[in-house]
């Protein structure tokens, strides 16, 4: 008898490391849902003596956020709803929905209404190398939060462990907020495995998972 797999997926964690592995600078919402969904369909491919079945991919990530603001710095009107982040969010989710098994669990972002100086530029301050009349409108950002991601997150590791629906779980995040969740899902028998794409994690979460293993293909460059 086949075991049930569900493989949870940080949507913000996976855009990042994507985009960091495939070294590209804009990203086409149809090779990406495709390339997230090999990535999980490989994750099926196990030891031989075990044979596994897809249960759900659970997609995790905030809608994008559509208001205008004014660059401090320049004072011009920016429509977030025009941007390029904007319309690949947009398009990559419609994309996701086209795929079997898949669910979105989308949260939303706060809207803090400030504008903050990125971190680099920060440094620069601090360090003198710069002033402020030296910014750009490059160089500040709008102020965001994501609110329910991480909770609806560790919800359904709960929900599908009591529930006793599938046999294994595969998350592919890279921080430790899961670590109450697969906790709780590794007392009631279920397989916890992590996914951090290649991504180093911190030495103390091996002792809350039962295995780390990452399939995306690493690229060697592939620029647009």
């Amino acid at each position: 008898m086949k075991k049930k797999t569900a493989i949870l997926v940080d949507g913000g964690f996976f855009i990042k490391r994507y985009r960091s592995i495939i070294r590209a600078t804009s990203l086409d919402p149809i090779r990406t849902a495709n390339d997230l969904w090999t990535m999980c369909i490989k994750h099926l491919e196990q030891a031989k003596s075990e044979k596994y079945d897809l249960y759900r991919i659970f997609y995790y990530d905030c809608l994008p956020y559509d208001k205008k603001q004014h660059n401090p710095v320049t004072g011009k009107a920016l429509d977030f709803s025009k941007t390029d982040q904007y319309k690949f969010q947009v398009a990559f989710f419609e994309e996701l929905r086209k795929k079997r098994k898949v669910a979105l669990r989308l949260g939303v972002l706060e809207d803090k209404n400030k504008w903050i100086i990125k971190p680099s530029k920060t440094k620069d301050l601090l360090n003198g190398k710069i002033v402020i009349s030296d910014l750009t409108e490059n160089d500040v950002q709008f102020d965001f939060t994501q609110k329910m991601v991480d909770m609806k997150i560790g919800l359904d590791i709960a929900s599908i462990t009591l529930k006793k629906q599938v046999d294994q779980i595969i998350l592919i995040a890279g921080d430790s907020d899961f670590v109450p969740a697969a906790k709780l899902a590794r007392r009631e028998g279920i397989d916890f495995l992590l996914d951090p794409m290649w991504n180093p994690i911190k030495p103390h979460l091996f002792e809350h998972i039962d295995g780390l293993h990452s399939t995306f293909k690493q690229y060697k460059s592939t620029k647009k």
